[in-house]
C-alpha cells in the first residue's frame, strides 16, 4: 500500500470543533497560542523552550502541510467550529503504515484549556484511525509527570500498557524522564 494514495480528509468536524490540515499563513495563529501558553508548554515540548518567532512557527506549519500530503505525519489544527478561534494542535505522527499503527500527539492553547476540546479532538482522531484508516493500534505517549496530558488517554479508555523508566531526557536535557505508553487497539 502506498500511503500517498490514501484519501485522508483535510478537514474533520466534531460537534464543537473543526480539525484541519495546516495551511500557509496559519503560523500567526499558532504562534500566538504558543506565546500565550509558554509556561504550560515549556516543560513538555521542545518548540516552546524558547519564545519562537512567527517565521519559525510558519515554517513548521508549512512543513506539517507537506508531511500531511506525503502521509509522513497527519497534523490537524483545531478550531472552534462556530468562531474559528484556534484551540490547539493534534494529529498522527510516528506512523507505521505497514501495521498500520499511529501515535497521537496534542497540545492546547492554555486559554482554551478546561473545556474538553482536546478530549473531543483526540476521541475523534482515535475513532478515525481505528475505523477509517484501518489502524490496528493507536498510541499516546507522554511523560509520566505530565498529568494533564495523561488525563486524556485515561478519560478515553486507552490502556496504560507500561511506563518506560529512564526512557528519555526532559525537554531541557537536564534529567531522565519516564514515558507512559497508552494504547488502544482495533476490535477484532
Amino acid at each position: 500500500m502506498n500511503p500517498v494514495l490514501l484519501d485522508i480528509p483535510m478537514v474533520i468536524e466534531t460537534e464543537r470543533l473543526t480539525l484541519r490540515m495546516p495551511r500557509p499563513g496559519d503560523g500567526i495563529k499558532v504562534n500566538a497560542a504558543i506565546k500565550a501558553s509558554l509556561s504550560e508548554l515549556q516543560p513538555w515540548l521542545g518548540f516552546a523552550l524558547s519564545n519562537p518567532e512567527v517565521e519559525e512557527t510558519e515554517s513548521n506549519t508549512r512543513q506539517a502541510h507537506a508531511k500531511f500530503l506525503t502521509r509522513e505525519s497527519l497534523r490537524y489544527l483545531v478550531f472552534l467550529k462556530n468562531t474559528d478561534e484556534f484551540v490547539g494542535s493534534t494529529g498522527f505522527h510516528n506512523i507505521d503504515w505497514s501495521v498500520p499503527k499511529l501515535e497521537i500527539g496534542y497540545w492546547i492553547d492554555t486559554r482554551m484549556s478546561g473545556y474538553g476540546y482536546m478530549v473531543e479532538a483526540v476521541r475523534e482522531l482515535t475513532e478515525f484511525a481505528l475505523t477509517e484508516l484501518g489502524g490496528k493500534r493507536v498510541e499516546i505517549r507522554c511523560e509520566s509527570t505530565n498529568h494533564k496530558s495523561r488525563a486524556i488517554p485515561e478519560r478515553l479508555g486507552y490502556k496504560l500498557e507500561g511506563i518506560l523508566r529512564n526512557e528519555d531526557l526532559s525537554v531541557d536535557g537536564k534529567r531522565l524522564t519516564d514515558t507512559c505508553v497508552y494504547g488502544k487497539i482495533a476490535e477484532k
